[in-house]
């Protein structure tokens, strides 16, 4: 009897000893995540500040044949659209900082899954919502620069060529802001999907 009771305690802090070690790895695992998560949306944060500052300051004033012409975002519905999806990037990422760090914060009692899927969804139309705004852009600077010669509409970039390049400039940082969204949705559906590391 002393025996099988000695064997019992032993299997039963073995297991003990084998769920703390689990619950550490896990916890780890979970600490890392966010923390990369954290990184990926500070640098979302700021590639949307520098596309929107370049964009917003980006004017050139021109002399054609005796008449003034002026350059400005705010003449491009394309344009104006893609500064309000870099704000609204750049206001959910800051946002989504607070809500990380209370998920990082949470005790293992804590049931997150949830709160991080809903999170995930919101990444994923803010995702959408970036592309949309630089595929836009992306079109209207094509014309700009090389002009549509099937619908006769020349390019204007031969005139302003300083304003087109401040907005390639301020484009290129929309797509890596864009590249970053993309980022955070796959490290979001692995995490989810094949390493859940919240419990439900």
């Amino acid at each position: 009897m002393a025996t099988d009771s000695s064997s019992t305690v032993d299997k039963v802090d073995k297991n003990l000893s084998s769920s703390s070690l689990d619950s550490t790895s896990l916890q780890r695992r979970r600490t890392s995540f966010l923390m990369a998560q954290a990184v990926i949306r500070i640098l979302v944060v700021a590639f949307t500040l520098i596309a929107i500052s370049v964009m917003v300051t980006n004017r050139q004033s021109v002399v054609i044949f005796g008449l003034n012409f002026q350059a400005h975002y705010t003449y491009s519905s394309a344009f104006k659209f893609l500064i309000a999806a870099d704000a609204v990037l750049c206001s959910f990422s800051a946002v989504s900082l607070v809500f990380i760090y209370s998920l990082s914060r949470s005790g293992s009692t804590s049931s997150p899954l949830k709160k991080y899927f809903f999170l995930f969804l919101l990444d994923t139309v803010m995702m959408v919502l970036i592309i949309a705004g630089c595929a836009a852009a992306t079109a209207i600077g094509y014309v700009g620069k090389y002009g549509e010669e099937h619908m006769t509409w020349q390019a204007t970039c031969g005139y302003v060529s300083k304003f087109c390049n401040r907005m390639s400039i301020s484009l290129a940082f929309s797509y890596l802001a864009f590249v970053a969204s993309l980022l955070l949705n796959f490290m979001s559906a692995h995490a989810l999907i094949y390493r859940p590391i919240f419990k439900k």
